[in-house]
């Protein structure tokens, strides 16, 4: 089915929403980037703050503006920012601007996007609405990934080492570690995939909606930075339950690009997936994770590509640094 891409007024102005929690970069300074580079092009800006609570209200109503006014809303964070600008801007299917501030930033560099504040700011200026492919987990979109079991585990855990030694992948890779020393639940799950289900036992089952996360880890071929982004398809890995020396192992392989290869790790392409608890367990909440953070879903989880695309606004040049 074709998509229409949303009008884009290049004289609108644009709505900039802030997180003060996400990134790990000086808030003062990407304000005064982003402000500075408005100013030299002439164009009109409205940088909206608020907590991590106020998301989703404050991104809603951005969302709706920008869509009466022919203009986007600008995610200005994290990934997980960025996913909560994303999710409005795809429900009211206005196009969504993004100025990753983040440690990973895999959303914006596997999409070409300057990870410089004013680079991105100018961009955005020039940049035309271009459909990417979006992930959900029951309501919930994702742009990078979603997961159960283990990976929710480590993020929270990855979040309190944050608060107490700063926002860097050194100490993400410290709290992955300790994470691992203890011993993780074990998930027996049900999975109904193209009509067939099966019952498996796993310590996570982490689902990418992105290629460069996934060609880092091992589990995608490394295409070329021409190819196609979007398959229609996202990809499954299961963790197999092992011990503390394994997962160890794993994560040397996953840092070396081979993931795909270990014995401990199943991976498949889907475009709809259904995953339940066993009844006896009684769950009436599965933690589940997207985009970096995380919360609690009622089951089954429905995990899908969603029919209607997200529109990203892209220029045809790539990013110097996007990679």
């Amino acid at each position: 089915m074709a998509h229409t891409p949303p009008d884009i007024d290049p004289s609108a102005t644009l709505r900039f929403i802030l997180n003060g929690h996400s990134g790990s970069q000086d808030g003062e300074g990407t304000r005064e980037a982003i402000e500075s580079t408005l100013r030299s092009a002439g164009r009109a800006g409205e940088l909206i703050y608020c907590q991590p609570g106020e998301l989703p209200q404050v991104t809603a109503k951005a969302a709706r503006q920008a869509l009466a006014d022919r203009s986007a809303i600008v995610a200005v964070g994290g990934d997980g920012t960025i996913n909560a600008v994303a999710q409005a801007a795809h429900a009211s299917g206005c196009a969504l601007g993004v100025i990753p501030r983040g440690t990973f930033n895999y959303f914006a560099r596997t999409h070409s996007l300057p990870l410089d504040v004013a680079e991105a700011t100018a961009q955005l200026l020039v940049a035309q609405p271009m459909p990417v492919q979006v992930g959900a987990i029951n309501d919930q979109v994702f742009l990078v990934n979603a997961s159960v079991g283990l990976y929710p585990q480590l993020l929270e855990d990855r979040e309190a080492w944050k608060s107490r030694f700063g926002r860097n992948r050194v100490v993400a890779l410290g709290a992955a570690f300790a994470t691992l020393l203890r011993t993780p639940n074990r998930l027996k799950l049900s999975i109904e995939l193209d009509g067939v289900t099966r019952e498996l036992r796993t310590l996570t089952l982490f689902v990418g909606n992105n290629r460069l996360q996934l060609e880092q880890v091992g589990v995608a071929e490394h295409q070329p930075a021409t190819a196609p982004r979007d398959s229609g398809r996202v990809t499954a890995v299961v963790l197999k339950p092992i011990g503390t020396l394994g997962m160890l192992g794993l994560m040397l392989r996953g840092a070396l690009g081979s993931l795909g290869e270990a014995e401990g790790i199943e991976h498949f392409e889907f475009d709809q997936m259904v995953v339940k608890p066993p009844r006896v367990m009684g769950l009436r909440r599965l933690k589940v994770a997207f985009d970096g953070e995380v919360a609690r879903m009622k089951p089954p989880l429905h995990f899908r590509v969603m029919p209607e695309p997200l529109y990203l606004l892209k220029s045809n040049t790539p990013a110097k640094d996007a990679v």
